[in-house]
């Protein structure tokens, strides 16, 4: 009986290496497959029949075409007649102004002798903020500047970024003399709105605390440059020194003492 078992175990064994595996699909797989294929064209979605090809394509670095300068230009063109410029691309450069002073004449030019800027209101009293106002004031804007990198107050960072973003509009919008601008005048105000709370205090009384808010302003000017401003006092100086000379004054002595000196 054993002999008899493990021949027919192996004859089965060799009916199933003969029989070949069925490769070829049933005919409600092909039309499952159809339909999902007719579904996708439809629907615009990727076709599922080859996924390695999809994610091939998907996912692929596509290289990126650069335009023309004509294009480039003609499309800023199309985006300044709807209104759809950036605030940096409205903002004429200084390229830009020295191409157009060919064509305005020179009395038509205006000329800019100042510039005005100020902060934002922000959180600070008006007596402290006035401290580093009276600091800049008067001193050329790079000196202003360094001033406020090395200052300890609070407020001393916005003043900075103030005053170079103040520079670099006088120097290019308004063609000002970046080593002639000076801080001709500093002055704080108050905000437009002051905050007042409720302030609960002792025995049954109360009262309000207000919380300021200021802004500080400049004016920006030509002045004298640093090297303008060593030479007169240089020169200051050298009018102060008063030589004895080698001859001796043929005038009177001035206040005498009221007795002899030695």
């Amino acid at each position: 009986m054993q002999s008899v078992g493990a021949s027919l175990r192996s004859a089965s064994r060799t009916v199933t290496r003969a029989v070949p595996a069925h490769g070829v699909p049933s005919s409600s797989q092909t039309f499952q497959l159809q339909g999902i294929q007719r579904r996708n064209v439809s629907l615009r979605m990727p076709n599922f029949k080859s996924p390695v090809a999809w994610l091939r394509e998907s996912l692929a670095p596509n290289v990126r075409q650069r335009n023309t300068p004509e294009e480039v230009e003609a499309a800023r063109k199309q985006a300044a007649e709807k209104g759809q410029l950036s605030v940096f691309e409205s903002v004429p450069s200084v390229g830009e102004g020295e191409a157009g002073d060919e064509a305005v004449p020179a009395w038509k030019k205006k000329t800019y002798t100042e510039h005005k800027y100020s902060t934002a209101n922000f959180k600070i009293s008006h007596r402290k903020l006035n401290l580093l106002s009276r600091q800049i004031a008067g001193k050329p804007i790079d000196s202003a500047i360094l001033q406020m990198m090395f200052s300890e107050k609070r407020a001393s960072k916005r003043i900075k970024s103030m005053l170079v973003v103040a520079k670099s509009h006088a120097v290019k919008l308004k063609s000002l003399n970046e080593q002639k601008l000076v801080v001709a005048e500093s002055w704080v105000t108050k905000g437009p709105h002051q905050l007042k709370r409720y302030d609960v205090k002792g025995r049954g009384r109360a009262g309000f605390k207000t919380h300021p808010h200021s802004r500080l302003h400049v004016l920006l000017k030509e002045g004298k440059t640093r090297a303008e401003l060593r030479e007169e006092e240089r020169a200051r100086k050298l009018r102060r020194i008063v030589s004895a000379g080698l001859v001796r004054e043929d005038v009177p002595i001035r206040n005498p003492g009221p007795n002899w000196a030695w």
